[in-house]
């Protein structure tokens, strides 16, 4: 097996903004383009193989095909034929709505999904540009009901105003929301669960409000989830991996290299993404396949993968994610 890229698949939004096909030097022209998936395999948008001998299949065809050699081992055992992970870049040019995700038991049980964990990283950020993860202060369902009724619900949540490198985990039950003008990563478990709180009052292209999912978020909410920031503290290290989320649904490393780096995978039992975040680079697998990448783009190695040096073209910024 080689390095996989795959064709992005955009998604125009009522928020959406016009960050997105530059970033990833697309020859398109759209307008509202709020995200792009990069690697998926959720039902309806899966991601489909752009370049090499397999160009043309789906995501969980190949993870049909391949099986371990694609995914590793424990991931085949443990989910089979679905993907496990879900990676996009997310361009806000109004204010997403405030939600929250369900977990894996309360998903499974009304959905027969994943849940959603997730995180996000920072590549840009307007002037004043704010996330929204957690509470400010505890609550209590009764409250937040109240509160959803009469419009203030956004008063009891923690705001963060952002700069790019800045990390955010948000695990399921954290309600959160994405403010205007922040550019993120984010990597998720595989699934498209949302339950919307609080929308702004908007209303879509047909002049509809956005159903909300109130009663169904209350069995979601962590209501006791308070701190005073919910930023993810690191080292900003030059020519080294540096952990930024470890948690049972994917482990996250932020790279910024001026130097070529080689990377061990002979003992770990998964495939790696890496995320290109600034700049560019080339990698190199220990079966010689060479690919290059650049700010915007995504590329999986399989679980097969041995060994990769990646080279920067000058200097490069990467996330690198694996189960």
């Amino acid at each position: 097996m080689y390095p996989l890229k795959f064709e992005p698949i955009l998604k125009q939004t009522l928020w959406g903004g016009d960050k997105i096909i530059p970033f990833k030097h697309l020859n398109v022209s759209l307008p509202n383009v709020g995200e792009s998936w990069e690697v998926s395999a959720v039902e309806g948008s899966e991601s489909v193989v752009a370049n090499g001998p397999d160009k043309g299949l789906t995501l969980p065809e190949m993870v049909r095909k391949y099986k371990e050699e694609l995914v590793g081992e424990a991931n085949y055992a443990r989910f089979g034929s679905k993907f496990p992970l879900l990676i996009k870049f997310i361009d806000a040019k109004l204010d997403l709505s405030i939600q929250v995700h369900p977990d894996d038991a309360l998903a499974k049980k009304r959905h027969n999904s994943f849940g959603k964990n997730e995180m996000w990283y920072v590549v840009a950020a307007d002037k004043g540009a704010k996330l929204i993860s957690g509470f400010a202060k505890e609550i209590t369902p009764k409250e937040y009901k109240e509160r959803v009724h009469d419009g203030s619900f956004a008063e009891v949540l923690q705001t963060c105003d952002i700069q790019p490198g800045d990390v955010f985990y948000v695990p399921a039950g954290r309600v959160h929301g994405i403010g205007a003008g922040a550019f993120v990563a984010e990597i998720q478990q595989t699934s498209d669960i949302t339950y919307r709180i609080f929308d702004y009052n908007r209303k879509d292209k047909d002049g509809k409000t956005r159903e909300l999912h109130t009663a169904q978020a209350v069995d979601a909410i962590n209501f006791s989830d308070v701190q005073d920031d919910f930023r993810t503290a690191y080292d900003h290290v030059q020519n080294e991996p540096v952990e930024v989320v470890a948690c049972p649904y994917f482990t996250t490393s932020v790279y910024d290299m001026t130097e070529e780096i080689s990377c061990d995978y002979s003992e770990l039992d998964s495939f790696v993404i890496f995320i290109c975040v600034e700049g560019s680079c080339r990698l190199i697998d220990n079966e010689k396949n060479e690919i290059a990448l650049q700010a915007g783009e995504t590329v999986l190695l399989p679980a097969a993968t041995q060994e990769v040096t990646i080279v920067p073209d000058k200097a490069v910024k990467l996330l690198e994610t694996y189960v």
